[in-house]
């Protein structure tokens, strides 16, 4: 069982003002080391409007990177502006995970747009950044990885990688949506594509993950780290119902693969759960691992999925 000591909350919106975009939520942290900082991209949200609805910024956070608790600086606005009338990131950019590519820094997105019978629909975009990773530019209109015959729906929390020459993208797909108390709760589970350019993609078309705590689970944040020869990942599962409690809420999980396509489920051995009280007391979810300084970092949200921030956890060992 992997030991990982939880540091604490490390940002929390409410402690900055003044960004009429930033109200609540920092959702989905991804890391990019930088050379003289630890920059967090993480997603955000502005008032609701008169009828009650959201739109999604993506933005980002500077740390420290001799000590990751200390903020540096907090990006002046999104990095990414919402997607033009009728286009499928005309209401949303969540979550977000960014990679140093040939020509600057390249970022893939979920886009959000609404729905009439249900509340949304995702896809996943890509953009690029020429300026260190502050703002980025759409490489198209459309999505890099719509929906297909197999994935007719939610496409979303992207994770991109690089492993033996090759792209990964490591997301969610919709299977269902499920009615609960007349309210409609998308199920979706964690797939993977591949790529020789992180441009054209070849989906593999299955789940990566079994089900465990009941078939219509709903499994978040597929996030893989190398280490000690095989792939780990991290990610958050939740029960299809009710999911909004400290009882059914979202919990991270744990798996293992030799070859990035065959994983082992193994959640016993993830080492982090919620906490007696406190920020992360009913849930913890979206998890993101990353190394700093020769120790394994884990990054997650708390309670309400990151509506007061984000925390960090470090790890005691090695990932083995």
């Amino acid at each position: 069982m992997f030991k990982w000591h939880k540091i604490g909350k490390i940002f929390d919106p409410v402690d900055f003002a003044g960004r009429p975009w930033l109200k609540e939520f920092a959702q989905a942290p991804a890391t990019l080391l930088m050379d003289d900082r630890l920059r967090v991209y993480f997603s955000c949200r502005p008032p609701a409007d008169a009828n009650g609805r959201y739109v999604s910024y993506s933005a980002y956070v500077d740390l420290d990177r001799n000590d990751p608790t200390r903020v540096l600086a907090l990006a002046d606005g999104p990095i990414l502006p919402l997607g033009g009338l009728g286009e499928f990131d005309e209401f949303g950019t969540y979550p977000v995970s960014v990679i140093p590519c040939e020509d600057g820094l390249r970022a893939y997105y979920a886009g959000w747009t609404r729905c009439e019978s249900t509340p949304f629909n995702t896809a996943i975009g890509v953009a690029t950044s020429h300026d260190g990773g502050r703002t980025f530019t759409k490489n198209g209109p459309g999505p890099v990885l719509p929906y297909s015959l197999n994935e007719p729906f939610v496409l979303s929390g992207p994770k991109i990688r690089r492993f033996a020459d090759q792209w990964q993208l490591f997301y969610i797909a919709g299977r269902a949506w499920k009615r609960v108390d007349g309210r409609p709760e998308p199920i979706y589970k964690i797939r993977m594509a591949i790529s020789d350019d992180g441009l054209n993609w070849r989906k593999c078309n299955r789940d990566l993950i079994e089900s465990r705590i009941e078939p219509d689970e709903a499994q978040a944040s597929p996030d893989v780290f190398y280490a000690n020869g095989r792939y780990h990942m991290f990610f958050c599962y939740r029960f299809s119902s009710h999911y909004r409690s400290r009882e059914f809420g979202y919990r991270i999980g744990y798996a293992y693969s030799s070859d990035l396509e065959n994983w082992t489920r193994d959640d016993d051995r993830c080492g982090i759960d919620i906490s007696n009280e406190g920020w992360d007391s009913e849930m913890v979810s979206y998890p993101h691992v990353f190394e700093l300084n020769g120790q394994i970092y884990l990054a997650y949200l708390g309670n309400q999925v990151g509506r007061h921030g984000f925390g960090l956890a470090v790890l005691d060992g090695q990932l083995a």
